[in-house]
């Protein structure tokens, strides 16, 4: 069983004793705390929440519900949702912020609080420090009877929130619509499974094949969009039926492409991909994405003429770096799309109408316009030390032994060699440093990660 309390939220296992899982009294003790926060730090008493399809969902859900009318608060509760949905619908009713029951990309044991402040985005470093003490030291002051929270419900905000899609001036809903795509969705048994096909339908797309779209939260194969996880889509797409595939995660924040031969189009791509539309229909702009993400964003930013910058890895920090470069577009390797003309978070649904755009314009299939980018592949590696070993050395180390290349070190140490990079980060939970290097091949980028193990190795035995 597992308890990890960081900056961004509570996630852990569901069961076990008191602090080594996500208990009830686990989940009470936190949504205290986060409460405690919103009405310390903006005086305003109501909160939304919403949750993905996993297993424990409602009963998180009706916990945090209560605990936060025991604090006064006013629960807007949208239910079986989208952590997008829940993001933009925070500003929307002018709520003091919001929480996503959601463990993402983990396997259904688990579930977790994500936590977002007033503009419906995920809360600081600092503010999460002050929710983790607050949890901690359980200060918390509950209501009187006469003043406890009220709790009510909104199924409507997904319709919002795709109304605001299909608004946008990129979303060419005519183009998609004169393409009759075919297409293919996994939803791993989540809210996806609803979410997608809603939008799809309303973007005039007329085949939509729905696998594992029933939200049972009883996840059909490994939740995490990667390769080795998507096998029946794969196969799917093989028979030659169909235009792409679609794969969100269980939070509808992650998107994931499958080109129509059943070959993936690459997680690392969908951002690139997005972002070049964007650029190419704004005549240029700047771009962010976090330092483990692949070069060729910076490639197709540079190309339109636009400036591109690297985020320390988290939605968080990559927010606010777009916000401090004017940033048209950004997000991260994993399938993360944010679209600040739509909001400050990651978004599938965007990504998914903003794609679909592109991909009618452009008139090519999913593989001959993945052709066209530039080809980089990701090597991820890892290293494991003993405890006494002190990384932040050996990563200080490491900084120094390559300061005559271009080196970054402002999320643990990232060196550049021409077109290749590797970003050596630190394990927040255990022993162990993890090695990505990029090259335009895997032997190259292999190479690259085995020769900083080396010099890594070389470090730590002297």
């Amino acid at each position: 069983m597992a308890l990890i309390k960081s900056i961004s939220g509570i996630r852990g296992t569901i069961g076990g004793a008191a602090g080594d899982g996500l208990t009830p009294i686990d989940v009470v003790k936190y949504a205290a705390a986060f409460g405690t926060w919103v009405l310390a730090n903006t005086q305003n008493n109501t909160i939304i929440i919403g949750r993905d399809a996993r297993i424990s969902g409602e009963m998180v859900s009706k916990l945090v519900a209560a605990t936060l009318q025991g604090l006064g608060i006013n629960v807007i509760d949208l239910g079986l949702s989208t952590t997008p949905t829940v993001e933009m619908a925070v500003p929307a009713k002018n709520a003091g912020g919001g929480i996503i029951l959601t463990a993402s990309h983990n396997p259904k044991q688990w579930n977790a609080l994500k936590l977002l402040n007033n503009k419906g985005e995920f809360i600081s470093d600092q503010e999460g420090q002050q929710v983790l003490a607050l949890g901690d030291s359980e200060s918390f002051d509950f209501a009187p009877v006469t003043k406890l929270g009220q709790y009510s419900t909104d199924d409507t905000f997904l319709q919002t929130h795709i109304d605001a899609i299909l608004a946008l001036p990129l979303v060419d809903k005519a183009a998609i619509k004169a393409k009759n795509f075919r297409v293919v969705v996994d939803a791993v048994n989540s809210t996806g499974g609803f979410a997608v096909p809603m939008l799809l339908e309303q973007l005039g797309v007329e085949i939509i094949e729905k696998l594992f779209c029933e939200p049972t939260g009883d996840f059909a194969h490994n939740p995490e969009p990667l390769p080795e996880n998507l096998r029946e889509i794969a196969k799917t797409m093989e028979k030659g039926s169909f235009d792409l595939g679609i794969v969100v995660d269980p939070d509808v924040d992650r998107l994931a492409l499958v080109n129509e031969d059943g070959t993936m189009f690459g997680e690392e791509y969908t951002l690139v991909a997005v972002a070049d539309y964007v650029l190419q229909q704004n005549g240029g702009g700047n771009t962010v994405s976090n330092l483990s993400s692949t070069r060729a964003l910076r490639d197709v930013t540079e190309k339109q003429g636009g400036q591109y910058a690297a985020a320390a890895v988290g939605e968080v920090n990559v927010v606010t770096k777009m916000k401090e470069t004017n940033a048209v577009i950004g997000g991260e390797g994993n399938g993360g799309i944010i679209y600040p003309e739509l909001h400050y978070g990651r978004d599938s649904l965007v990504g998914i109408a903003l794609f679909l755009s592109h991909l009618a314009k452009t008139g090519l299939t999913m593989t001959r316009l993945r052709n066209s980018y530039p080809n980089y592949f990701i090597s991820k590696n890892k290293i494991e030390l003993t405890p006494e070993i002190n990384t932040d050395e050996v990563l200080k180390q490491m900084a120094a032994r390559y300061a005559k290349q271009p080196v970054n070190t402002i999320d643990g140490v990232k060196i550049e060699f021409d077109k290749e990079w590797v970003h050596l980060r630190k394990s927040n939970t255990e022993p162990i440093i993890r090695i990505y290097a990029e090259s335009e091949s895997n032997a190259t980028a292999d190479h690259l990660a085995n020769k900083i193990i080396g010099d890594i190795r070389e470090i730590i035995s002297k």
